[in-house]
């Protein structure tokens, strides 16, 4: 049988990347980049300063304004924030223990690979979450006697966005690496390529269930502007993997990366629109959350809009 190193490219000779494949892929990532980064210039709120954000009556609200509670927060009133606190800290810990042990079993080599890239940003939103929650759950007990209106009218700084950007990234890129593994990649391997282990179904599964789960409890919004900042994830990693390869010749993680093939350009085009269902599932989702609570108990819901 041939050698398998034979057989993939040179990914570090000039001819491997001063063609037109090359040249049309990355005209569509930087056009993705440049896109993403006008919507976050557009719409986001953090980039104004904090008396900007202030909410005046009878002013419309915009798509990036975030308050200050929204990030620890539950979406029904009679559920307290200590259970969303605790179910961060368990998430947090699952995925921190899934994660570790893959790395033991598996080594480092792992971050190689996308799935890996998304899982470890899953654990660092559960970790960041938890924390910013035990800091403020505090705050609800010292102002229980206070209008919920009242408190609502502050608005969120930095760290209260930085929780909103990681939570609406890591649901799209938890969506992607999903839906293509088990959707694309795996009704294409045969038994003799591929071996399911725990490792490879908890990590195109438990972090999506887990999201799902702070979805239901938490009362962040999921305005669809914020879709750049998983563009710009996923596009971090393509720019990663082509400087990787035009260093040292390697294999590619996934088939459609590799340059070699006259498709490529058409390939990284397809995955880049399998972005938009994707994160379209997951704001579908929260926006089919907030209308349930509304119609079950608008009385009880809190910042659904």
């Amino acid at each position: 049988m041939e050698n398998t190193a034979t057989m993939m490219p040179d990914t570090n000779t000039l001819s491997y990347w001063l063609n037109w494949r090359f040249f049309l892929s990355a005209l569509f990532i930087l056009f993705s980049m440049g896109l993403g980064s006008f919507l976050i210039w557009r719409y986001e709120e953090f980039n104004k300063s904090r008396n900007e954000r202030v909410v005046e009556e009878g002013r419309r609200e915009s798509a990036g304004l975030l308050y200050e509670d929204e990030a620890w927060i539950t979406c029904v009133r009679g559920i307290n924030p200590k259970w969303l606190l605790a179910y961060r800290i368990i998430a947090f810990l699952v995925l921190l223990g899934l994660l570790v042990a893959n790395v033991v079993v598996a080594g480092a080599g792992i971050f190689y690979f996308y799935t890996q890239w998304t899982f470890t940003l899953v654990t660092i939103y559960f970790a960041i979450a938890s924390c910013f929650s035990f800091y403020n759950v505090p705050i609800l007990s010292k102002s229980s006697h206070a209008s919920r209106e009242t408190i609502n009218q502050n608005t969120a700084g930095v760290w209260g966005y930085i929780i909103q950007i990681m939570f609406q990234t890591c649901a799209g890129a938890s969506m992607l690496t999903d839906s293509v593994f088990w959707l694309v990649l795996y009704p294409f391997m045969t038994p003799k390529d591929f071996r399911l282990d725990i490792f490879t179904v908890g990590m195109h599964s438990v972090n999506a269930v887990l999201l799902l789960g702070e979805t239901s409890l938490n009362s962040m919004s999921f305005p669809v502007f914020r879709f750049a900042y998983f563009i710009l994830w996923t596009a971090a990693f393509v720019i990663f993997q082509w400087f990787i390869h035009a260093v040292v010749s390697l294999w590619w993680p996934y088939p459609f990366l590799d340059l070699s093939s006259p498709f490529a350009p058409l390939w990284y085009l397809a995955v880049g629109i399998i972005h938009i269902p994707c994160y379209a599932i997951f704001a579908l989702i929260v926006k089919l959350k907030h209308l349930w609570l509304s119609k079950l108990c608008p009385g009880c819901c809190q910042f659904v809009r």
